[in-house]
């Protein structure tokens, strides 16, 4: 079965950004990134609609993190502290050695290849240091972006759900993607 202990955080970095924990100072990014309608696009689910809700939520990864049941980093740009997306890992199958991967990105850094650059970090980070042998991804199927984005890290889709997701009086589809761990 999978172990895993991400006490230190592991911070990653590479050309262009820092991945980083989320804390509680974090709470203004955050309520944008869980709030802001561009950002909430494809992922079907309430805006936050306070403060305090972020916060909440920050608690809750935290502890999650703490109980190595899931890990979200707060993406930066480099000498810039600021939150501006976020990718992790969650939903995690320890006795399959699998994990969902999720992300959000600011909609004026979508595009820039910001989210690539995370997610190769990541995907680096779980398969040689979590030692996962499989990612999954849930997509709305309109996220064209993110279907590109998943294919472009070698990704292939697994599945197609059928109004698999029912949110605010709507079935939604759902992709399913996934990535196996290089061979060695």
């Amino acid at each position: 079965m999978l172990q895993l202990n991400f006490t230190p955080f592991p911070i990653l970095s590479t050309e262009r950004l820092v991945l980083r924990a989320v804390e509680q100072t974090d709470a203004n990014e955050i309520f944008f990134l869980r709030s802001d309608q561009r950002v909430l696009q494809y992922l079907d689910k309430a805006p936050a609609t306070s403060d305090e809700e972020a916060k909440d939520f920050i608690n809750l990864i935290q502890q999650d993190q703490l109980n190595n049941n899931s890990i979200l980093w707060g993406i930066t740009l480099k000498n810039k502290p600021l939150i501006i997306g976020t990718i992790g890992y969650w939903r995690m199958q320890k006795e399959h050695y699998r994990a969902e991967i999720g992300y959000v990105l600011h909609p004026d850094l979508q595009g820039k290849g910001v989210m690539n650059e995370a997610m190769q970090a990541v995907l680096k980070y779980g398969f040689e240091t979590m030692n996962l042998h499989s990612v999954e991804a849930n997509v709305n199927p309109a996220n064209i972006a993110s279907v590109k984005l998943l294919k472009k890290n070698n990704f292939i889709k697994e599945a197609y759900f059928k109004e698999n997701y029912y949110y605010n009086g709507k079935f939604f589809d759902s992709l399913i993607y996934s990535l196996l761990a290089p061979k060695k």
